[in-house]
């Protein structure tokens, strides 16, 4: 039965009601839920109905600490990152926010939104690229905040991104609400989701993208590859050792007729590689 998302709650559940023949209304919650319940069994509400009022119970008992995107998994740009140092980065990603920050992750000093950098696709407007002009104002949120406050929130300000940060003022993670609507209404795909799974990426020419914790022998199979896989299990492992230290993003190393390039790292790993085969490889 079709619902005009405009119509007053109070009527739906009265309607409801009487479709269900009851006269006894929920007083709490828990009894909401079986009317509501009984009410998807019947028919009376669709299943796709049912699990977002089933999401937004969740979201009104949980905290912003459950969903955010952890601290050492968060896709940041460096202040002082070139225009050609920091593109990889946000492509690979796919995001359309990224944090900015300075000396470390605990320094976030704004967001930069990847459609800023849009206009210095054309050379000549490249002498005019400075990241700090281009940032915005970072929005900061505890983990301890209720998700429905927290998207009321966004809607207010019209923010999609916030820092999340820990009791002692460090950061803790990032949240957009694009997580907290998830919880809601499921997992929103889009073309780039589709791909995250995949742990090598093949793009144009010999040029492909890979997840720091690919296996070797994923790597080896993948890429007809035979690189040694006794000392370290995972292709990042093995880069590490070939450069010498743990690498910033930038740094790159040949391995047999394979040329790394690390994309993404920060203090203790590496997370994206991109790698580069045969003449493309060749600096």
């Amino acid at each position: 039965m079709a619902q005009d998302s405009s119509e007053n709650p109070r009527s739906i559940v009265d309607r409801i009601m009487h479709a269900l023949g009851g006269d006894d209304e929920p007083h709490d919650l828990a009894s909401l839920k079986l009317v509501l319940r009984e009410a998807a069994n019947r028919d009376i509400v669709s299943d796709d109905t049912m699990t977002m009022l089933d999401g937004v119970f969740d979201v009104a008992n949980m905290r912003v600490r459950d969903i955010m995107i952890p601290r050492a998994q968060m896709v940041v740009v460096e202040i002082d990152e070139h225009l050609d140092e920091l593109l990889p980065t946000i492509i690979e990603s796919g995001h359309s926010r990224f944090p900015v920050i300075g000396e470390s992750r605990d320094e976030v000093l704004g967001v930069l939104l990847a459609k800023d950098l849009l206009r210095f696709s054309q050379p000549d407007k490249r002498p005019e690229y400075d990241l700090k002009t281009l940032i915005r104002d970072p929005v900061f949120t505890v983990e301890s905040k209720r998700l429905n406050v927290l998207l009321t929130e966004f809607r207010a300000n019209h923010n999609h991104m916030a820092i999340v940060v820990d009791e002692y003022g460090g950061v803790a993670g990032l949240v957009t609400i694009e997580d907290v609507l998830e919880e809601i209404v499921g997992e929103i795909d889009d073309e780039h989701d589709a791909e995250e799974d995949a742990n090598i990426r093949k793009h144009e020419g010999e040029i492909f993208t890979v997840k720091a914790l690919t296996p070797i022998e994923e790597f080896n199979d993948e890429l007809g590859a035979e690189l040694p896989d006794d000392e370290f299990d995972t292709i990042g492992g093995l880069v590490m050792r070939e450069i010498g230290h743990m690498p910033n993003p930038g740094e790159h190393v040949n391995i047999d007729r394979f040329h790394f390039k690390v994309l993404s790292s920060e203090s203790r790993r590496i997370h994206l590689l991109q790698v580069t085969t045969g003449e493309e490889g060749v600096d």
